[in-house]
């Protein structure tokens, strides 16, 4: 591939690091504020398509920003495994600003500003994550999106919001720190560098290596990234369920989740690589490993009747699709990991952006008391539905590219326990996703529950959840534009 070297990476990465700033400086005016967020995401946005033409031609952009010693940098690179994350978080990103700014003000939220802020912040980690050219890199992002997130958290400023945020800080520095941290020194001491690989097979460790302390440093870095929702991990991902909606959402379709999965896939291909983990038998161990995970968050979500509870077990089990599908080192599992990045994201956010509405519209949090709502609220549920539809796996939503490439994947690995688990997990979904759809449509209101005064949420918040959810099913129909990126990476 030929490298450009250029700003852009850069420029990308500081989009969102002006839009906190211009956010803080326009505080007193809301309008502005908002003005503000909605320039700095589309300007990313706008910065990030302009590299595709290039990326598709099999180029790939480079800046170093300083370097510290041999090895040792700060340094951009966007490639086409960075595209797979960075053109759907900025994207989303654009959807967010707007959503949010109907939900915070339809319940007249506190401290606008400060959630204004973060939320640039975080993106402003995930970016620098996507487009990090070392592991070094993407281990200084990775922690400026666990700090810059903990005051979205704990938002409300309640013993929940405390509790909840306090066991999230917790749970994603300590195992950065104490597991991917030294696991990174020890990978530079061993091969006298951090920079990724330039493809999925070699992997950086020099031949002859020990076998046995490669193994601990992949397994160290494999729960160190605990953001990825890997078991028994996974506890601060239900625990920040006291945030607002919006922040669930950028928790659990854009940033948070989607930067620890992208990390660990990153470091799984171009730190260790494929031929590596095949000789020590790494991909199948690891692919039963998070199996567990796949099975036992979906069985949690079935008891859950706290709709964002019930999302929130969905997101544990659906990211281990992705580690899955890398570690089964086939190229259609590793297309069929890679690819549910986007899909996962767009059905993701639909969904919480739906239980965000509901809440707006009807103050409900629980399942059982949205009997009915789906006739007074269909553009509301109409979208929860699809998404639904795709994260069950059902063709024509994007949903169904995943599954179809991870069976696969599977098949071509001749792994039948991974079959087993992918089908078993499908029938899951359907368990938990599709009591929600029906009873919202034909179930009956609870007594003493009218219909009137029951509508839709804020336009800022429905236009953006219907479009995701549009655009979940044109990436199910046509989902050869997000997989030349990640062909690219197979090979």
């Amino acid at each position: 591939m030929e490298p450009i070297v250029s700003l852009k990476p850069l420029l990308a990465v500081s989009a969102a690091l002006a839009g906190s700033l211009l956010v803080m400086l326009t505080r007193r005016k809301p309008n502005l504020r908002e003005a503000c967020s909605f320039m700095a995401a589309v300007t990313m946005f706008g910065i990030i398509a302009s590299m595709v033409p290039d990326i598709l031609a099999g180029r790939w952009f480079f800046y170093r920003l300083f370097a510290i010693l041999p090895g040792l940098s700060v340094t951009f690179r966007v490639d086409a495994f960075s595209m797979v994350f960075a053109l759907a978080a900025s994207l989303l990103w654009v959807f967010a600003v707007f959503y949010s700014a109907g939900y915070m003000r339809g319940l007249k939220e506190h401290a606008q500003t400060r959630f204004n802020a973060c939320f640039a912040l975080a993106l402003f980690g995930a970016i620098g994550v996507a487009f990090s050219d070392n592991l070094f890199t993407m281990y200084l992002f990775y922690e400026i999106v666990s700090v810059c997130t903990y005051p979205l958290v704990a938002h409300h400023q309640d013993g929940e919001g405390y509790d909840g945020a306090q066991k999230y800080i917790i749970y994603l520095t300590t195992t950065a720190k104490g597991l991917v941290l030294p696991a990174m020194i020890a990978i530079y001491v061993l091969t006298g560098s951090l920079d990724f690989a330039t493809n999925i097979h070699s992997g950086i460790f020099p031949a002859g290596v020990n076998t046995a302390v490669v193994a601990i440093l992949y397994f160290m870095c494999l729960v160190g990234f605990a953001k990825n929702g890997i078991m028994p991990f996974h506890n601060w991902l239900p625990g920040a369920m006291v945030a607002p909606t919006p922040v669930s959402a950028l928790l659990h379709a854009v940033a948070v989740v989607k930067v620890g999965v992208f990390s660990t896939t990153r470091v799984m291909l171009y730190v260790f690589g494929t031929d590596l983990m095949s000789r020590l038998g790494l991909g199948v161990v690891t692919a039963y490993f998070v199996s567990f995970t796949i099975i036992m968050a979906s069985v949690i979500a079935l008891s859950k009747d706290n709709l964002k509870a019930r999302l929130a077990y969905s997101t544990v089990s659906q990211l281990s699709y992705i580690i899955l599908g890398v570690a089964l080192l086939t190229p259609q599992g590793i297309d069929g990991g890679l690819v549910h990045i986007v899909n996962h994201a767009f059905s993701k956010i639909t969904l919480f952006f739906c239980a965000g509405a509901i809440y707006v519209a009807t103050h409900k949090k629980n399942i059982s008391e949205m009997s009915g709502l789906g006739r007074t609220m269909p553009f509301t549920f109409g979208a929860f539905a699809i998404a639904s539809l795709s994260m069950i796996g059902v063709p024509g939503a994007a949903g169904f590219v995943t599954k179809w490439y991870l069976l696969l994947g599977a098949m071509s690995a001749g792994q039948i326990g991974i079959l087993v688990v992918l089908i078993s997990s499908t029938v899951l979904n359907i368990g938990y996703f599709a009591p929600v759809t029906y009873k919202a449509f034909f179930g009956p209101r609870p007594p003493g529950e009218p219909y009137e005064g029951i509508k839709e949420a804020p336009l800022a918040m429905v236009v953006p959840l219907t479009l995701a959810a549009i655009i979940s099913v044109v990436i199910g129909i046509y989902p050869d534009f997000m997989l030349q990126f990640v062909k690219m990476v197979t090979g």
